[in-house]
């Protein structure tokens, strides 16, 4: 009789879990859910996993609440917790993209790439998202570390194409730069991180680069101009001192 009472209390307990939540629940948990956002903003992530884990009791079938938990555990270095969230928000909603370039992005951090790419492309997939540029860019890095520079090419000349007016223009224009430059191609290589320092003119990276590219062309004038803007722009960094120690050599 007792284990009929509980093989019957277990599929009560199982019915309510998949119950979908009623509209008071949702709303609810919706509130619980921005005032969790709120303490990420405010990178009080104790008192936002507090809101969130209120939210899940009332509409554990939301992926939002994942994603953002998964967040709030990276803040935290919970590797583990973060992962198991983010693939709870996949679990419910595919096409999550922002949760598939989250995901891809921790696989980048762990030198994963093609991991990491199988998530930035099922980001990408999503007719509806907003901001393809960024899974677009962060498989460009991917495939660069590869060594696959076709992929990664075509990764950033995507992300332009797809989302031209994304604030990630410079970064993608100075990586598409690197490219070229990697592969000797020097013409091309200026042309990019040109693009690159002239919107943004304080990339010094990009900057170093083009000096660097100049000197293969034997353009020492330029070279020593965009030296000078790293020096001037980043004086103590890596670049700042390899560019002084160029600056010194070229006569």
């Amino acid at each position: 009789m007792k284990k009929a009472e509980k093989l019957i209390s277990l599929c009560v307990l199982v019915f309510l879990m998949s119950c979908a939540p009623t509209a008071l629940q949702k709303e609810q948990s919706e509130a619980f859910l921005h005032k969790g956002i709120s303490f990420i903003e405010l990178q009080q992530y104790p008192n936002a996993l507090r809101e969130l884990m209120e939210a899940e009791k009332y509409n554990p079938q939301d992926e939002r609440i994942y994603y953002h938990m998964g967040i709030v555990y990276h803040a935290m270095n919970m590797k583990e917790k973060t992962f198991e969230n983010f693939l709870r928000a996949i679990s419910i909603k595919d096409d999550y993209s922002e949760a598939h370039n989250y995901i891809g992005t921790l696989y980048n951090m762990d030198q994963k790439w093609d991991k990491a790419i199988e998530h930035f492309n099922k980001a990408v997939a999503n007719p509806l998202y907003t901001t393809p540029a960024l899974p677009l860019y962060n498989a460009g890095w991917a495939y660069y570390s590869k060594k696959d520079y076709k992929m990664a090419m075509d990764s950033y000349t995507r992300a332009l194409q797809r989302e031209p007016e994304t604030v990630l223009r410079p970064q993608i224009q100075k990586f598409m730069g690197i490219i070229y430059f990697d592969q000797s191609d020097y013409a091309n290589a200026i042309k990019h991180l040109k693009q690159a320092v002239t919107l943004d003119p304080n990339l010094f990276d990009a900057h170093f680069y083009l000096g660097e590219s100049y000197l293969k062309i034997m353009d020492k004038i330029n070279a020593k101009k965009s030296f000078q803007s790293v020096i001037d722009l980043a004086p103590k960094s890596s670049f700042g001192k390899k560019a002084s120690d160029y600056l010194r050599s070229i006569k």
